[in-house]
């Protein structure tokens, strides 16, 4: 995530890893639910479980052997490091984190800038890493820690700023995603749509909350705001999958297309041409 908050929105690998995952025909349907209520998100996970170097240790089995040499040496370095060479390398880390789409790994040099230069958008990206966190690691031990370790961050950023939206966002979600208390996290992104109604982030999560409870009328009303801020190839296949669920054939079909179209993918463009199949028989 080198410019956006992260929830859905990424590079075609990563939408492809979300699309196929989703259980359309299994989302969760509640008929009292309130909007974007849903499960409560526990994984079962312990905090106990959690720590930076777990990690990091998951973080570096997904680079490749030259890569992690690069890495290795500036953890070497770092270990040596204080003050301002501490800083400059934690900063050069990370981007070398990024560089190889390990947002967990970066996520913890982002916090440690943070803590040695606090500020709204030192903390801002240190929450969006550990979002990026725990809605890909690999390992699901690790999920409630990272939550926490986002839900901590954008808490941060906001005692520089209480009027942030992004950060307000970022709490939001976690709040939502990893916690026992997500109507906490649905009351913020309303909020944030309440002050900014075509607020992308907090748009797209309503939507994908309420669709996990099952109002899916409610859901492409979400998606239909996303939609006219940004076209994604993401929002047009929720809204489709919305309007699949509420039998609305003709609808879902045309989103689908839409999808496909901006995707231009092939693993996904076979998916989707399976679902129209499906709803045209």
């Amino acid at each position: 995530m080198k410019t956006k908050q992260y929830i859905v929105v990424g590079s075609v690998v990563v939408l492809m890893g979300i699309l196929l995952s989703l259980d359309i025909k299994g989302l969760i349907k509640q008929e009292d639910a309130q909007e974007g209520q849903e499960q409560t998100s526990s994984n079962g996970a312990s905090t106990s479980s959690f720590s930076k170097e777990g990690v990091i240790a998951v973080a570096k089995q997904n680079v490749s052997a030259s890569l992690l040499t690069d890495i290795q040496k500036v953890e070497e370095s770092l270990k040596k490091s204080s003050g301002d060479g501490a800083l400059a390398l934690e900063e050069e880390l990370a981007k070398k984190w990024d560089d190889v789409n390990q947002p967990a790994a970066a996520a913890f040099s982002y916090e440690a800038i943070a803590e040695k230069k606090p500020s709204y958008k030192s903390w801002l990206l240190a929450g969006d890493r550990f979002t990026e966190g725990y809605q890909n690691f690999p390992d699901t031990n690790a999920i409630q820690g990272l939550t926490q370790k986002a839900i901590d961050a954008y808490t941060k950023a906001l005692e520089f700023n209480a009027d942030g939206l992004e950060a307000q966002t970022g709490l939001g979600v976690a709040y939502v995603s990893g916690t026992n208390n997500p109507m906490q996290g649905i009351q913020m992104l309303l909020k944030v749509v309440e002050v900014d109604p075509k607020n992308l982030s907090a748009n797209m999560n309503l939507g994908l909350f309420s669709m996990k409870s099952g109002q899916f009328g409610k859901a492409v009303e979400r998606f239909k705001t996303v939609i006219e801020v940004s076209k994604s190839p993401e929002a047009y296949f929720y809204l489709a999958t919305s309007y699949e669920n509420m039998g609305m054939k003709t609808a879902a079909i045309e989103a689908y297309e839409a999808s496909k179209k901006l995707a231009g993918d092939p693993g996904l463009s076979s998916f989707i041409d399976r679902k129209i199949k499906e709803l045209n028989n």
